[in-house]
């Protein structure tokens, strides 16, 4: 199995290293730009998860300011 991963790999890494670079490069961003969106979109949710839960509670706050 892992030979037939590896020489498709092996396929798809030539075919792309042949191409035109401006069609490379469309083809990089393409696969790229969704996963670099979507990393980020998680990353900034888990934040704001973390940030919420360490955060003191409203009743908390109001209390320490009196």
């Amino acid at each position: 199995m892992f030979d037939g991963l590896a020489t498709w790999w092996d396929n798809a890494e030539l075919w792309l290293a042949q191409l035109w670079f401006p069609l490379q490069f469309l083809l990089v961003i393409a696969v790229l730009a969704p996963l670099c969106v979507g990393a980020a979109w998680l990353i900034d949710r888990i934040v704001d998860r973390v940030a919420a839960w360490l955060r003191p509670g409203r009743d908390e706050d109001v209390s320490s300011r009196s």
